[in-house]
C-alpha cells in the first residue's frame, strides 16, 4: 500500500511541478509525519536539511508542526559533543550563515548546549555571531583553560568584523562633528563657513548690490589641534546587555583611537569597573566585562561623574535597561547636576540590531523630563548619535 501511494505522489509531482514544490516547502515547514496532511516525500539534500531542522526544533507529532510546540525538544541532539559536533556541521553546510547564526542560538537557548561550548571542538565548529560572543563572555568565569585560547579567537574573529564594518564611518562622522563643533570667530579665510556665516548674516543683506555684509565670520577650527572632547561610556553589564556589551566595547576601542576625544570606558553591575587601559583592545575589553548580576547605576554614574573635569566639553553616554538596584532619587540627582553643569548626556536602552529590550518605563520617563531621553540605538546609529552629542544639538532618535 505505501509503495503504491508513493508511486502516485511521484506521479503527480511529474504532472504538476508547481504544485510539488509548494507540498515540498510545506513539507520543509510542517516538518513530515501524518499530521501535516501534505504527503510528500523527501530525498537528498531535503531530507538531510530536514534531519538537521528536526534535531533541534522537533518532527511533526508534537503540536502537527516543527514549531507548534512552544517547549524546549532534545529531538535527537542530547548531550553528545560529536552529536552536536556533526549537527553544526551539517547546518553550515545547508543553510547560510544568518539561518546558521538563528539556529545556533535557539540550540543553546532550548537545548542547554552552553556547557559544550566550554569544549574547543564546539567553538571551532560553531560560526562566529555577536551572540556567541555573549554566550561566551557569560561562560567567561567556568571557561577552562585549555578552550580560553580557542574562545579569544572566536572572540576576536567577530571584532574585527565589527570594526571593519563600523571603524571607518565612525571616525569620519566624528571628526566632522568636532570640525563643526570647533568654530571660531575671527577664521582664516580657508576656514571660514560660508553656509553659516551667510545665514547669520542675512539681516545684513543689501538688496540694491544683491549681497551680504558679513559682520561675524563664522568658521571651522581643526578639532585635533584644538578642540579635544571627553566621551564617557558608562555600560551596564547584566545579562540581558550582551550585545551592547559587545558593540560598546568595539566603539569605544574606535573612539579611543581619535586623538581629538579622550575615551573612558566603564562596566557596572553591582561594582564598577573602568576598562579603560584596555580600550587599544576590545577583545581585551570584553574578557574585562562579568555579564550577569544585579545593577547599580546610580554607583556608576558617581563614579563616572567624578571623572568629568571639563563639563561643557564631555558626552556620558549611559547604556543602560534602566533596571535600577540602587537609590533611583540620587541616580536621576546626578543625571541632573551632570546636564545643569553642561554635560551632553545620552541613554541608550540597548545598542544592538535587536530594537528596545524589557526596560524600566519610569525611569526612562523620569529621565526624559531631565531632558534625557532614553532610547534603542542601532550599531549604524550611533555614529549620528554621537555626533549630535558632540555638537549639542538634537539627538536623532529613532
Amino acid at each position: 500500500m505505501s509503495g503504491t501511494g508513493t508511486s502516485a505522489a511521484a506521479a503527480r509531482d511529474t504532472a504538476d511541478p508547481a504544485g510539488s514544490e509548494r507540498l515540498r516547502r510545506w513539507r520543509m515547514v510542517l516538518g513530515g509525519g501524518d499530521a501535516d496532511g501534505t504527503g510528500h516525500a523527501l530525498t537528498g539534500r531535503d531530507a538531510a536539511m530536514d534531519a538537521a531542522l528536526g534535531a533541534l526544533y522537533g518532527g511533526a507529532g508534537e503540536g502537527g508542526g516543527r514549531r507548534a510546540s512552544g517547549s524546549a525538544r532534545s529531538a535527537g541532539l542530547g548531550g553528545s559533543a560529536p552529536n552536536v559536533a556533526r549537527w553544526l556541521g551539517d547546518i553550515r553546510t545547508y543553510f547560510p550563515s544568518p539561518v546558521v547564526q538563528v539556529m545556533q542560538r535557539d540550540a543553546i537557548e532550548r537545548l542547554g548546549l552552553s556547557a559544550l561550548l566550554l569544549e574547543p571542538e564546539m567553538l571551532e565548529a560553531v560560526e562566529p555571531d555577536v551572540h556567541l560572543v555573549g554566550t561566551l563572555l557569560s561562560l567567561n568565569k567556568a571557561m577552562p583553560e585549555t578552550t580560553k585560547e580557542t574562545a579569544r579567537a572566536v572572540v576576536r574573529k567577530v571584532v574585527e568584523q565589527l570594526e571593519k564594518r563600523l571603524a571607518t564611518r565612525t571616525r569620519a562622522t566624528l571628526t566632522g562633528a568636532l570640525d563643526r563643533s570647533a568654530r571660531i570667530s575671527r577664521p582664516r579665510h580657508r576656514d571660514i563657513d560660508w553656509d553659516r556665516t551667510i545665514r547669520a548674516n542675512l539681516k545684513n543683506y543689501l538688496p540694491d548690490y544683491g549681497t551680504v555684509v558679513p559682520e561675524r565670520l563664522i568658521g571651522y577650527g581643526r578639532a585635533a589641534q584644538s578642540v579635544k572632547k571627553e566621551v564617557i561610556l558608562c555600560i551596564d553589564q547584566s545579562g540581558s546587555m550582551a550585545a551592547s556589551v559587545v558593540y560598546a566595547s568595539v566603539f569605544g576601542a574606535v573612539l579611543a583611537s581619535m586623538r581629538s576625544i579622550a575615551t573612558r570606558l566603564v562596566v557596572f553591575d553591582t561594582a564598577v569597573v573602568d576598562l579603560t587601559d584596555q580600550l587599544d583592545d576590545p577583545v581585551d575589553v570584553l574578557f574585562g566585562t562579568q555579564l550577569g548580576g544585579g545593577t547599580d547605576i546610580n554607583r556608576a554614574l558617581a563614579y563616572c561623574q567624578s571623572k568629568i573635569t571639563r563639563p561643557a566639553d564631555t558626552v556620558v553616554v549611559l547604556i543602560s535597561d534602566l533596571y535600577e538596584g540602587g537609590i533611583r532619587n540620587e541616580m536621576l540627582g546626578r543625571v541632573a547636576a551632570m546636564k545643569g553643569a553642561g554635560v551632553e548626556f545620552v541613554t541608550l536602552l540597548a545598542l544592538s540590531d535587536e530594537g528596545a529590550p524589557a526596560y524600566d518605563r519610569e525611569h526612562a520617563a523620569a529621565l526624559a523630563a531631565l531632558g534625557a531621553p532614553a532610547f534603542a540605538c542601532t550599531p549604524d546609529l550611533f555614529p549620528e548619535v554621537m555626533a549630535a552629542a558632540l555638537e549639542k544639538r538634537p539627538l536623532p532618535t529613532p
